[in-house]
């Protein structure tokens, strides 16, 4: 039922609105009634949108519902909504998903004399369509305010506008100067470096702004936006940045040794067991070797004493891990999701292989002329130094959040990028991050890469300009796209590449 939009009480509706949004803040994410209204959020679109599963809206929707789009009008009731989405958004030829576009949202608190009687919310979403064997592509883009009313058992949305709405087209053409000509490039350069297939993020002002996969997983079968790659030693940021957090929480010692939660059996009658310590391991002059059986005795043992040298290792971290089971008796993957993927809704990122991956989504690994000749090792238990599972969109959202701080205190997030091994080393070494420093007015790039058969992945953020990028590949070939993505889409990218060749 579409009915003419009064306009002059739209006009003092919005009004109100934003007058009420100007007079109190939104309130934080920590905040138990903005998680409550995320939540009735994602009843209306994960479920009722995206889903189609509109039995959900009679317990979220008020009966006199009054909806205002900027391009289809106004509707009213809330039979008439519902009856809008089963034919305008169910009936369509593909799948509909909308996400909720990063760090956009808004939530007011309206009060009437300190009691919460409405939460006003804000912020910018995107449209695709999803077709069998298709990628997913944007069909539009629109901002949008809701108003929900606090009842006596629950909250109710009462009032809906959708607007500025931007069709594909007009959104590519707004993003045409900034990185619009450069993925065009970057689809020509997986062709010419024959590599199956390529997810890249791209990050500007702080923020996730692009995600972009090309290629196919299988002959005739394109690679979806959200194609699950193995990233190798990316893993390595993100068990650094969990043992961080333990740190700022002051559950962790950086310098504490950690012989008293763990002791491999290997050196347990060396000397140097007990002067290892966390920032030793990060910093990768623990003095093991990548992996033990580089050793002809294939037992883990000491090159250097700890903190005397640099050597990366792999091994350092699998310690690591041992010692956090040791102190907290909790699996790497336990605290990994409670202190990381749950608050950065790194939903699809796993430590090893379990149900819930999709394996027709995985990028499968390829040799340098493009055959699929390794085959898929389906790890069981999680490993601290390689082999997570992950989508381009989950690591963007890992890349934004250590652009902003991580959640770090500030004095933490230096010591995180300050080097901690010798100043005669070529390779500077942070706390789990390579630092590429004295570029342009005193800019630094923080770096990592990960590499194994058929795998080649990326990371490098510019965190005083909010740029990065993340680059993954299932071709033993991904390198050979590092350093022309790092040009084309970093504004010190050919100082950076310049300083490495």
């Amino acid at each position: 039922m579409m009915i003419k939009t009064n306009s002059k009480f739209l006009f003092f509706f919005t009004i109100a609105l934003l007058f009420s949004s100007l007079v109190y803040a939104q309130i934080k994410p920590e905040h138990p009634l903005y998680n409550k209204i995320v939540n009735e959020d994602s009843l209306l679109f994960d479920e009722a949108f995206n889903k189609c599963n509109t039995d959900v809206l009679d317990s979220i929707i008020a009966l006199d519902l009054e909806f205002y789009n900027d391009t289809s009008g106004a509707n009213y009731g809330r039979q008439p909504f519902i009856e809008s989405i089963e034919k305008n958004i169910c009936g369509r030829n593909y799948s509909p998903k909308r996400k909720l576009v990063e760090n956009s949202l808004e939530i007011h608190l309206l009060k009437n004399y300190g009691n919460v009687y409405a939460a006003l919310q804000k912020g910018k979403h995107e449209f695709y369509a999803i077709e069998k064997n298709k990628k997913s592509y944007l069909t539009s883009t629109a901002d949008f305010t809701h108003l929900w009313l606090k009842t006596s058992n629950d909250w109710l949305l009462k009032r809906m506008l959708s607007y500025n709405h931007k069709t594909s087209r007009q959104v590519s053409e707004v993003r045409e100067g900034i990185i619009h000509d450069e993925c065009f490039s970057l689809e020509s350069l997986r062709e010419k470096n024959n590599i199956p297939a390529m997810g890249v993020a791209i990050l500007q002002n702080s923020r996730l702004q692009r995600i972009e996969v090309y290629g196919e997983l299988e002959p005739g079968v394109p690679a979806p936006y959200d194609a699950i790659f193995n990233v190798a030693s990316l893993t390595k940021p993100i068990v650094t940045l969990l043992t961080l957090k333990l740190v700022e929480n002051g559950d962790w010692d950086l310098d504490q040794p950690l012989y008293p939660y763990w002791t491999d059996p290997d050196i347990a009658g060396n000397p140097n067991s007990k002067k290892l310590t966390t920032r030793h391991i990060l910093s990768h002059q623990s003095g093991f070797k990548n992996w033990r059986y580089e050793n002809e005795s294939g037992q883990l043992k000491f090159d250097f004493e700890p903190g005397e040298g640099f050597q990366y290792s792999g091994e350092g971290f699998e310690y690591l891990k041992k010692a956090l089971k040791g102190k907290f008796d909790k699996k790497l993957e336990v605290l990994a999701d409670s202190l990381l993927y749950q608050p950065l809704k790194m939903d699809d990122t796993h430590f090893y292989w379990n149900e819930t991956i999709d394996e027709n989504r995985f990028a499968k690994w390829h040799d340098k002329d493009g055959n699929k000749v390794y085959d898929t090792y389906k790890n069981k238990s999680a490993s601290a130094a390689d082999d997570v599972l992950t989508t381009i969109e989950d690591y963007g959202r890992f890349a934004q959040y250590i652009l902003n701080g991580a959640g770090l205190s500030q004095d933490l997030f230096t010591e995180m990028v300050r080097q901690q091994n010798g100043k005669e080393q070529n390779i500077k070494m942070g706390l789990g991050w390579e630092i590429l420093p004295n570029l342009k007015d005193d800019q630094y790039a923080l770096l990592h890469t990960g590499g194994d058969k058929g795998v080649n992945t990326l990371i490098m953020l510019l965190p005083k300009t909010g740029e990065g990028v993340v680059v993954f590949t299932n071709s033993d070939n991904g390198k050979n796209v590092f350093f022309p993505v790092i040009e084309k889409l970093l504004s010190l990218g050919k100082q950076i590449t310049g300083k490495a060749q």
